[in-house]
């Protein structure tokens, strides 16, 4: 059975970019979307998903603070914070909340795949250092456990890539 994951992002092409991004792995399945924080909430009681992918900046209720009251109605379920606005300050909130990982949304898709892959096998994904927060730190830091992943990522990046040409 695919593992079910939540995207919470208030841009419709970015939630259409990440649903058919994820949707090239077999053993996922994007089972809905929300659009704030407070659209997470409801949808992560109503589905139930193994991990959530949510979003930073959003109108009426942050991931901040959607992720503090998801831990409240749902604390087993991962959550994943991927946003352009990494920073180490957000990286230490985030721990301290419960998020158990974050990722990068300028890396192509390499940390949220990386991201998700971890969350899903139970562990915390963050870079290793938060003052490293560059692209090949991602790369290098993200829990890759093979250079099969790594070649699935490349792949479905240049297929996305050629479907957008």
């Amino acid at each position: 059975m695919p593992s079910r994951i939540l995207i919470v992002d208030d841009t419709r092409i970015t939630r259409q970019q990440i649903r058919a991004f994820l949707q090239g792995i077999a053993e996922w399945d994007v089972c809905g979307e929300a659009i704030d924080g407070l659209d997470a909430i409801a949808k992560t009681r109503e589905l139930a998903p193994d991990v959530i992918v949510l979003d930073l900046a959003m109108p009426r209720m942050n991931g901040l603070d959607a992720a503090r009251e998801i831990r409240k109605v749902a604390p087993r379920i991962p959550i994943l914070m991927y946003t352009t606005f990494l920073t180490p300050q957000l990286i230490e909130e985030s721990r301290r909340i419960g998020i158990r990982g974050t990722a990068d949304k300028t890396d192509a898709g390499r940390s949220l795949v990386g991201g998700i892959r971890t969350l899903l096998r139970n562990e915390m994904f963050f870079p290793c250092s938060p003052t490293d927060l560059s692209v090949t730190g991602h790369e290098q830091n993200s829990g890759w456990e093979s250079g099969s992943e790594r070649q699935e990522t490349q792949d479905l990046e240049r297929s996305r890539v050629r479907r957008s040409a």
